[in-house]
Protein backbone atom coordinates (compact mmCIF):
# COMPACT_ATOMS: atom_id res chain seq x y z
CA UNK A 1 0.00 0.00 0.00
CA UNK A 2 1.03 3.38 -0.92
CA UNK A 3 0.19 6.44 0.72
CA UNK A 4 0.60 10.20 -0.40
CA UNK A 5 0.38 13.40 1.59
CA UNK A 6 1.74 16.82 1.25
CA UNK A 7 0.47 20.29 1.99
CA UNK A 8 0.63 23.85 0.39
CA UNK A 9 0.51 27.67 2.60
CA UNK A 10 -1.76 29.45 0.54
CA UNK A 11 -5.08 27.41 -0.79
CA UNK A 12 -8.11 26.27 -0.10
CA UNK A 13 -9.97 23.49 0.64
CA UNK A 14 -11.07 22.93 -2.80
CA UNK A 15 -7.82 23.15 -4.06
CA UNK A 16 -6.44 20.82 -2.76
CA UNK A 17 -9.29 18.36 -3.03
CA UNK A 18 -8.29 19.09 -6.73
CA UNK A 19 -4.84 18.49 -6.22
CA UNK A 20 -4.33 15.37 -4.00
CA UNK A 21 -6.73 13.83 -7.16
CA UNK A 22 -4.23 14.74 -9.41
CA UNK A 23 -1.48 13.42 -7.82
CA UNK A 24 -2.79 10.02 -7.35
CA UNK A 25 -4.03 10.18 -11.41
CA UNK A 26 -0.40 11.07 -12.32
CA UNK A 27 0.75 8.10 -9.67
CA UNK A 28 -1.70 5.65 -11.36
CA UNK A 29 -0.13 5.98 -14.97
CA UNK A 30 3.18 4.29 -13.71
CA UNK A 31 1.16 2.19 -11.66
CA UNK A 32 0.12 -1.72 -12.76
CA UNK A 33 -4.08 -1.32 -11.88
CA UNK A 34 -7.05 -3.54 -11.61
CA UNK A 35 -9.59 -2.91 -14.04
CA UNK A 36 -12.33 -2.55 -11.15
CA UNK A 37 -10.43 0.20 -9.38
CA UNK A 38 -12.34 3.34 -8.44
CA UNK A 39 -11.07 6.29 -7.11
CA UNK A 40 -13.43 6.50 -3.33
CA UNK A 41 -13.83 10.74 -2.59
CA UNK A 42 -15.80 12.62 -0.39
CA UNK A 43 -15.74 15.83 -2.45
CA UNK A 44 -18.48 16.07 -4.94
CA UNK A 45 -17.26 19.30 -6.44
CA UNK A 46 -14.14 17.26 -7.73
CA UNK A 47 -16.35 14.56 -8.42
CA UNK A 48 -19.16 16.86 -10.65
CA UNK A 49 -16.61 18.99 -11.46
CA UNK A 50 -14.89 16.42 -13.77
CA UNK A 51 -17.48 13.77 -14.68
CA UNK A 52 -20.38 17.00 -15.31
CA UNK A 53 -19.62 20.88 -15.04
CA UNK A 54 -16.18 20.33 -17.26
CA UNK A 55 -17.53 19.74 -20.23
CA UNK A 56 -19.83 22.93 -20.47
CA UNK A 57 -16.98 24.74 -19.58
CA UNK A 58 -14.35 24.32 -22.09
CA UNK A 59 -17.36 24.60 -24.80
CA UNK A 60 -17.82 28.31 -22.76
CA UNK A 61 -13.97 28.67 -23.19
CA UNK A 62 -13.73 28.33 -19.82
CA UNK A 63 -16.65 30.68 -18.79
CA UNK A 64 -19.08 29.86 -16.13
CA UNK A 65 -22.87 29.44 -16.86
CA UNK A 66 -22.96 33.28 -15.51
CA UNK A 67 -19.96 34.40 -17.75
CA UNK A 68 -17.64 34.47 -15.12
CA UNK A 69 -13.98 32.62 -15.22
CA UNK A 70 -13.59 28.94 -13.53
CA UNK A 71 -12.69 28.75 -10.41
CA UNK A 72 -9.01 26.51 -10.05
CA UNK A 73 -9.08 26.33 -14.47
CA UNK A 74 -5.58 25.67 -13.98
CA UNK A 75 -5.94 22.09 -11.58
CA UNK A 76 -9.25 21.40 -13.58
CA UNK A 77 -7.33 21.68 -16.68
CA UNK A 78 -4.36 19.31 -15.46
CA UNK A 79 -6.78 17.17 -14.00
CA UNK A 80 -8.39 16.96 -17.52
CA UNK A 81 -5.37 16.06 -19.42
CA UNK A 82 -4.23 13.54 -16.45
CA UNK A 83 -7.41 11.43 -17.12
CA UNK A 84 -6.86 7.90 -16.62
CA UNK A 85 -8.79 5.55 -19.21
CA UNK A 86 -11.62 4.31 -17.62
CA UNK A 87 -11.14 5.29 -14.12
CA UNK A 88 -14.28 6.28 -12.04
CA UNK A 89 -14.91 8.27 -9.43
CA UNK A 90 -17.11 6.93 -6.32
CA UNK A 91 -18.68 9.20 -3.69
CA UNK A 92 -18.67 8.49 0.10
CA UNK A 93 -19.67 10.77 3.01
CA UNK A 94 -17.19 12.25 4.99
CA UNK A 95 -16.45 12.02 8.23
CA UNK A 96 -18.87 8.59 8.57
CA UNK A 97 -16.80 6.06 9.92
CA UNK A 98 -15.36 5.11 6.40
CA UNK A 99 -11.90 3.65 7.86
CA UNK A 100 -10.24 4.70 3.81
CA UNK A 101 -11.75 7.92 3.93
CA UNK A 102 -10.92 8.96 7.87
CA UNK A 103 -7.56 7.95 7.36
CA UNK A 104 -6.92 10.29 4.59
CA UNK A 105 -8.34 12.76 6.45
CA UNK A 106 -6.07 12.11 9.47
CA UNK A 107 -3.37 12.67 6.89
CA UNK A 108 -4.72 15.75 5.46
CA UNK A 109 -5.23 17.41 8.91
CA UNK A 110 -1.77 16.39 10.14
CA UNK A 111 -0.15 17.84 7.01
CA UNK A 112 -1.91 21.29 7.17
CA UNK A 113 -1.02 21.35 10.73
CA UNK A 114 2.56 20.53 10.26
CA UNK A 115 2.27 17.81 12.32
CA UNK A 116 4.26 14.45 11.35
CA UNK A 117 2.46 12.01 9.35
CA UNK A 118 4.03 8.68 9.18
CA UNK A 119 2.72 7.25 5.48
CA UNK A 120 2.80 3.18 4.50
CA UNK A 121 5.92 1.68 4.52
CA UNK A 122 7.19 4.20 6.82
CA UNK A 123 8.32 7.28 3.91
CA UNK A 124 6.56 9.84 2.50
CA UNK A 125 5.74 9.01 -1.19
CA UNK A 126 6.80 12.02 -3.08
CA UNK A 127 3.79 12.25 -5.91
CA UNK A 128 5.98 15.00 -7.89
CA UNK A 129 5.80 18.56 -8.38
CA UNK A 130 2.47 20.25 -7.24
CA UNK A 131 0.49 22.40 -9.39
CA UNK A 132 1.34 26.21 -7.61
CA UNK A 133 -1.90 27.93 -5.84
CA UNK A 134 -3.44 31.07 -7.50
CA UNK A 135 -1.10 34.03 -7.51
CA UNK A 136 -3.31 35.78 -5.21
CA UNK A 137 -3.05 38.00 -2.64
CA UNK A 138 -3.46 36.62 0.91
CA UNK A 139 -6.59 38.98 1.11
CA UNK A 140 -8.81 37.05 -2.33
CA UNK A 141 -7.48 33.65 -1.12
CA UNK A 142 -9.28 33.98 2.47
CA UNK A 143 -12.42 35.76 0.39
CA UNK A 144 -12.19 32.20 -1.83
CA UNK A 145 -12.27 30.59 0.89
CA UNK A 146 -15.44 31.72 3.32
CA UNK A 147 -17.37 32.10 -0.33
CA UNK A 148 -16.46 28.44 -0.66
CA UNK A 149 -17.43 27.38 2.90
CA UNK A 150 -20.48 29.76 2.69
CA UNK A 151 -21.57 27.64 -0.85
CA UNK A 152 -21.31 24.40 1.37
CA UNK A 153 -23.52 25.39 4.24
CA UNK A 154 -25.87 26.69 1.70
CA UNK A 155 -25.90 23.26 0.05
CA UNK A 156 -25.98 21.90 3.53
CA UNK A 157 -28.93 23.59 4.85
CA UNK A 158 -26.97 24.39 7.91
CA UNK A 159 -28.33 27.47 10.48
CA UNK A 160 -25.79 29.84 12.01
CA UNK A 161 -26.61 32.18 15.22
CA UNK A 162 -26.05 35.52 14.84
CA UNK A 163 -22.21 35.39 15.96
CA UNK A 164 -21.73 33.15 13.44
CA UNK A 165 -23.21 34.95 10.58
CA UNK A 166 -21.63 38.07 11.44
CA UNK A 167 -17.91 36.21 11.21
CA UNK A 168 -19.19 34.54 7.44
CA UNK A 169 -20.25 38.14 6.05
CA UNK A 170 -17.48 40.26 8.59
CA UNK A 171 -19.59 42.72 9.49
CA UNK A 172 -19.91 44.14 13.13
CA UNK A 173 -22.37 41.98 14.95
CA UNK A 174 -24.57 44.90 15.79
CA UNK A 175 -25.40 45.70 12.39
CA UNK A 176 -27.05 42.49 11.99
CA UNK A 177 -29.08 42.24 15.56
CA UNK A 178 -32.17 44.45 14.14
CA UNK A 179 -32.63 42.89 10.80
CA UNK A 180 -35.91 40.61 11.03
CA UNK A 181 -36.28 40.13 7.17
CA UNK A 182 -34.13 38.40 4.51
CA UNK A 183 -31.48 40.19 2.84
CA UNK A 184 -28.74 39.75 -0.10
CA UNK A 185 -24.99 38.99 0.60
CA UNK A 186 -23.45 38.46 -2.15
CA UNK A 187 -24.69 35.44 -4.40
CA UNK A 188 -26.80 34.11 -1.34
CA UNK A 189 -30.49 35.76 0.12
CA UNK A 190 -29.32 35.42 3.48
CA UNK A 191 -33.34 34.08 5.38
CA UNK A 192 -34.16 34.25 9.25
CA UNK A 193 -35.57 31.45 10.80
CA UNK A 194 -38.08 31.07 13.20
CA UNK A 195 -35.39 29.51 16.34
CA UNK A 196 -33.61 33.20 15.89
CA UNK A 197 -30.81 31.58 13.62
CA UNK A 198 -29.75 31.86 9.54
CA UNK A 199 -29.65 30.01 6.76
CA UNK A 200 -27.91 30.92 3.10
CA UNK A 201 -29.87 30.27 0.19
CA UNK A 202 -28.24 30.38 -3.32
CA UNK A 203 -29.54 33.04 -5.36
CA UNK A 204 -27.21 32.23 -8.71
CA UNK A 205 -25.73 29.26 -9.58
CA UNK A 206 -23.35 27.83 -6.88
CA UNK A 207 -19.53 28.36 -6.53
CA UNK A 208 -18.13 26.22 -9.65
CA UNK A 209 -21.42 27.36 -11.72
CA UNK A 210 -22.37 23.73 -12.23
CA UNK A 211 -22.03 23.37 -16.09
Amino acid sequence: MRELGGTDPATTNNRMELTAALALMRELHALPRHPALVIRTDSRYLIDGLERWIHGWKRKGWRTASGGPVLNRDLWEELDAARVPDLRFQHVKGHSGDPDNDRCDAIAVAFSRGLPAKLADGERVDPGPMPQADPAPPALVELLSRLELADRLARGGHALSLLELAQLLQVPLRSLEQRRESFPWRDWLVQPLADGRWRLQRETPGLADRE
